[in-house]
């Protein structure tokens, strides 16, 4: 994921596209455009986006 870059979140139960404002290594902001409010900032972390980080090396105990 970069900046610029358009994905889809979940909103209020409806799927809304949003444009990568600003990316950080746990969260991300996106733009959206909204009915009555167009171009709103809305901060998401990367899990709930769904591109977040994966645990990697590790393995499930026995």
């Amino acid at each position: 994921m970069k900046v610029g870059d358009i994905i889809k979140i979940d909103f209020a139960g409806k799927k809304k596209e949003g444009v990568v404002f600003k990316l950080f290594p746990n969260s991300v902001h996106l733009k959206v455009d909204f009915e009555r409010d167009k171009g709103k900032i809305v901060k998401r972390k990367l899990n709930e986006v769904g591109t977040g980080k994966k645990d990697k090396g590790k393995k499930a105990k026995k």
